[in-house]
């Protein structure tokens, strides 16, 4: 629980200095963030579901602690987060198919008459 509080910390932090600072690429992040979590065709709670499969995946410890927090703020419940993460296992381990499928091309060509 300390690495997410001070996961949150460091955020705060660097949001305050980044705004301080006045950096327009940071700037327009903020507005880029808000346009794509704002309800549209899918509503925000959906597409902060995908934002935490994204996360697990992308292995952004801070993004899974945001848009966990922000999915809950939306009404999302602990077995829809769960499932989101879920989906997130699967796509790793079927990324790791298509890794294993060019190794059997490699091992028949390594090995012609087995």
């Amino acid at each position: 629980m300390d690495n997410i509080e001070d996961i949150i910390r460091k955020r705060k932090i660097a949001n305050q200095k980044l705004l301080s600072l006045k950096s327009k690429v940071y700037d327009a992040f903020l507005q880029m963030e808000k346009v794509t979590y704002a309800d549209g065709a899918l509503p925000k709670k959906t597409k902060e579901l995908i934002a935490i499969g994204i996360s697990v995946i992308t292995d952004c410890e801070s993004c899974m602690q945001w848009h966990i927090d922000q999915a809950a703020a939306c009404g999302a419940t602990l077995h829809e987060i769960l499932e989101a993460i879920e989906v997130a296992i699967e796509m790793g381990a079927g990324r790791v198919t298509v890794s294993a499928r060019f190794a059997l091309d490699v091992i028949e060509r390594a090995f012609p008459n087995e």
